[in-house]
């Protein structure tokens, strides 16, 4: 399974835990699965912390090092042709700019995109997985 990381299920693997459901806490650890994150999940991160809504323990850029090498996380750049394609999907998907990146991340390079977010479950253009299962 190749997996593509929303940025709140990244955020809950390290400091949420028990928000994931045991389908997902078996995929993060399982060694056949690919973990991908975005860097516009890193941005968003970056946003939260900047107004205070979240607090992780120790720096930003100490806390995305130590979360990707523990989860053993492969990151996906955002590319011209994911940004493009971010604004061709359907216009009723999705306000936020990082929500469309990361479909069109997830879209582009193939993968299921591992999510709680509703909107994105419901929407049949992109592979996904319920976070919480």
């Amino acid at each position: 399974m190749r997996l593509l990381l929303d940025t709140h299920v990244w955020i809950w693997s390290q400091e949420e835990v028990e928000r994931l459901g045991a389908e997902t806490t078996r995929a993060l650890v399982d060694p056949e699965t690919s973990l991908y994150v975005s860097t516009v999940s890193t941005l968003e991160i970056a946003r939260l912390v900047a107004l205070g809504t979240i607090e992780l323990s120790g720096t930003l850029d100490s806390w995305v090092e130590e979360t990707l090498d523990s989860l053993l996380c492969s990151t996906l750049e955002i590319s011209h042709e994911i940004a493009a394609a971010a604004y061709s999907l359907p216009s009723g998907l999705h306000k936020n700019p990082a929500d469309r990146l990361l479909v069109a991340t997830a879209r582009l390079h193939e993968l299921t995109l591992l999510t709680a977010d509703e909107r994105i479950l419901d929407y049949r253009g992109v592979q996904t997985l319920d976070a919480r299962t």
